[in-house]
C-alpha cells in the first residue's frame, strides 16, 4: 500500500497525545516514518507504529539531539511538524495576574523550542533541497482571546516566524507554512474545561460552520503541507476552524 506521505520522514514535536498523537497516526497512514517527540510519556505513539523520543524541545540542545537520533535512526529528515506546546493546561487568566514564570514558560516552549527544532533541522532539508515544516498557530491571532495572552502573543510570534524563515529557506525548496486551528475538541482540551467553558459558545457563534472543531478535521490540510502536493506554497496559514476567520 502506498501513501501520499511514502518514504518521507517526518518529526511531530508533541507526539504524544492530544492532537500531536492524532498528527503521528495520521502521517503513519499515509506511509511516513515518524518521529514523535514529547516531555511526556509515547507509549500510545509508539503502539500507533511511531518512533519515540522522550526530550523537552525548549532545553538547550535538545533539538539538536532530537535531530541527530531522526537522522541516525532513518537517515535523513523531510518533514517538521512543530506541534509542541503550553496550551490546554492554561487557566484563562486576566493578563496583568500572569505570572511572570509561566509568560517565560510559555515564550520558551511556544517559541523558542518551536525555533531551535528549525533551527536545528533545516540545514539538513537545505542539503538535500527539500524539506516541509509546518507551525501550529492558533486563530486566536487574528482575533484575539480575553485570558490567553502569554498564548496568543506565543502563537503570533511563531506566525511571523514562519513568515520571514519561508523568505530565508525558499530558495532551498524548503517550505514553510502555519497551520491554525480554532478550537478544537481533542483529547487535551477536552482534559480542561476551563477552556471549553470559556470560550466555545463564542467560537461556535463566530464559525461559518457552526459545529465543534474535531482532531480529524486537521486531517487533510496537514497531510497536504507535509506532502509534495504543496511544493509551491510556502509563508501561509492555512486555518482549519470552520471559517471563524479569514486569512
Amino acid at each position: 500500500m502506498s501513501g501520499r506521505l511514502e518514504d518521507r520522514v517526518c518529526i511531530v514535536t508533541g507526539g504524544a497525545k492530544g492532537l500531536g498523537l492524532v498528527f503521528v497516526t495520521a502521517l503513519l497512514a499515509e506511509c511516513a516514518q515518524v518521529l514523535a517527540v514529547d516531555i511526556a510519556d509515547g507509549a500510545a505513539a509508539r503502539d500507533a507504529g511511531a518512533e519515540v523520543l522522550q526530550a523537552d524541545i525548549s532545553e538547550a540542545g535538545a533539538a539538536e539531539r532530537i535531530t541527530a537520533h531522526c537522522i541516525e535512526r532513518f537517515g535523513r529528515v523531510d518533514v517538521l511538524v512543530n506541534n509542541a506546546a503550553i496550551f490546554a493546561s492554561l487557566p484563562p487568566v486576566r493578563f496583568d495576574e500572569i505570572d511572570d514564570a509561566l509568560w517565560d514558560d510559555v515564550l520558551r516552549v511556544n517559541v523558542t523550542g518551536t525555533y531551535r527544532m528549525i533551527r536545528a533541522v533545516a540545514p539538513h532539508m537545505e542539503a538535500q533541497g527539500n524539506g516541509k515544516i509546518v507551525n501550529l498557530t492558533s486563530g486566536t491571532v487574528y482575533k484575539g482571546m480575553p485570558g490567553m495572552l502569554h498564548y496568543i502573543t506565543s502563537k503570533g510570534a511563531v506566525q511571523a516566524m514562519t513568515r520571514s524563515l519561508s523568505r530565508e529557506l525558499g530558495a532551498t525548496g524548503v517550505c514553510v507554512n502555519n497551520l491554525a486551528p480554532g478550537l478544537t475538541m481533542s483529547d487535551s482540551v477536552l482534559e480542561n474545561p476551563d477552556h471549553i467553558e470559556a470560550a466555545r459558545a463564542k467560537v461556535l457563534a463566530s464559525r461559518a460552520i457552526q459545529r465543534d472543531g474535531q482532531p480529524a478535521d486537521l486531517i487533510g490540510a496537514l497531510v497536504f503541507l507535509c506532502s509534495g502536493e504543496s511544493d509551491f506554497v510556502t509563508g501561509q496559514t492555512i486555518a482549519v476552524d470552520g471559517g471563524s476567520i479569514n486569512t
